[in-house]
Order: C-alpha cells, then structure tokens, then sequence
C-alpha cells in the first residue's frame, strides 16, 4: 500500500481548464472562422474574445501542467517532498511530547514529523474544505497505515481559533498553509500558533511571507524576541534551498519563507 499525497495542482483543476479551452476555441471556430455568422462588427468580437480566451486558457493550462510536474510525488523534481523533508527536519520533540502541524492537508508533514519523532505524539488538523476536496480526514488517516505510522492523529480545526489550552505542544509546524485564510493581519494567525506552543517548545512554519501577505514580517521577528522567543529566524526557502529564484517567480511562490525559533 503506497501513501496518496496527492497533488498541490489537482489534476481535476487541469482537466476543467482543458475542458474550458477547448470550449472557446470551438467556439472561435463556430463564431469566427464559419459563415454562422455574416461578416460585421458582432463577428469580430466574438471572433477575438474567443481567441484571446482560447490563447489564455492554452498558457494557463501549461502553467498548472508544469506545476503538477514540479509538486508530483512521483515525478523527478517532488518540489513537495523536498519542502516536506525540509521542513520536518527542524521539529525536534522529547519523548512523550507532543506536536501540532496546522492545515495538514493530506498528512504529509504531520507523517514525515512523526517518522521522525517516533516516541512523539503529532495532531495534524485541517478544515478539509472544498478549496481542496480531495483532502479529507480519511486520506490522511489512509497515508498514515500506509506509512505505518501509529504515533499520529488527525481531527478537524479551525487556524485562526485553535482548539488547544496555552502551552500544550511541545512543537508547532505548518506548510503553506496561512496565506490562502483571508485575514487583514496573518501575523496574528501565527501567534495563534504559537500560543498553543510550551514554553522551551520549537517551530517551523513555511509559508508565502510576502509584505502584501503578511506585513513586515522583519519586525514581526523582532517582536518574538522582544517576546521572549529565542533563535528566531525568518530564513528565505525560494534561493535554493526547497526552490530557486526562477522557479518561485513562475510558480506564484516568491517571498517563500521559513520562520522557525523557540518559546
């Protein structure tokens, strides 16, 4: 039995969009090339919307198949695997703690954190929207046997309103998770996080911290030192480290970050 990671580009988004292109440029043919139309004014519109839409449609759907390249687990690039390892590798937890990875999607981090901290308990919750409805609390649960990985649960959760006392992990993660909450101030979602987080507890959470996104997230980091928090970084993930410039920049990821520290 293999895990179902699935596909951050879902392969039915791709096919819709095929379907929409092909749509318009019938539809090019029909109003624009055929005689269903007399010559004039009204065929020459439809004629150039239907093939602006159709030249749009055809560049956005190689756009989303470079991408479902680029994230498949079984293709050679496996950006995700790569961030996934990458990020698991900074959650370090005693034996008997306990870790939160929020918006856990398919269960990819919160597994790969739990493979790693085996004597560890890790909750990965999510909303399971229809934003990703191939994501749900059984695919997560199906990854986890797959892998087997037992020191693991998921349950539904709500980011912005964390169902968790003060201080209850021992760890918190996520992985772009944050920027697709509509939110005028994300960086209070990340201190939502954090307030689930023990004192002497670590994190690492991945995310497009773009200023648009997130505001000044330099003095975000300041303002976690001045809270207390220790080895607070924001470290850039778009140089090379789980993508390079070029790739953040056509694939919509520019400002990708890491802001790790301790409580």
């Amino acid at each position: 039995m293999q895990p179902d990671y699935k596909n951050w580009m879902p392969k039915e988004l791709i096919l819709y969009t095929l379907i929409g292109t092909i749509c318009c440029l019938i539809l090019f043919f029909v109003f624009g090339i055929s005689n269903l139309l007399a010559i004039g004014t009204l065929k020459t519109i439809l004629k150039t919307v239907f093939l602006v839409l159709t030249i749009a449609l055809t560049l956005v759907v190689l756009w989303m198949w470079l991408m479902y390249r680029a994230f498949s687990y079984n293709g050679k690039r496996q950006m995700s695997k790569q961030i996934i390892d990458g990020i698991s590798r900074h959650i370090h937890i005693p034996d008997g703690g306990k870790c939160l990875d929020v918006g856990c999607g398919s269960g990819a981090l919160a597994i790969a954190v739990a493979k790693r901290n085996p004597r560890a308990e890790i909750i990965g919750i999510d909303r399971w929207g229809k934003e990703y409805a191939s994501y749900s609390l059984a695919l997560c649960q199906k990854n986890a046997q797959a892998e087997n990985v037992t020191n693991i649960q998921f349950a539904k959760g709500n980011a912005l309103h964390l169902n968790f006392a003060d201080e209850t992990f021992d760890a918190v993660t996520s992985n772009y998770v944050y920027h697709n909450i509509p939110s005028r101030n994300r960086q209070d979602i990340l201190l939502e996080t954090l307030r689930v987080l023990k004192k002497g507890g670590t994190f690492a959470i991945h995310d497009i911290f773009s200023h648009i996104r997130y505001g000044d997230m330099k003095a975000f980091v300041q303002q976690l030192k001045n809270m207390g928090y220790d080895k607070v970084e924001l470290i850039n993930t778009s140089n090379g480290m789980f993508m390079t410039h070029m790739e953040a920049l056509w694939m919509g990821l520019a400002g990708s970050a890491m802001i790790i520290g301790k409580k």
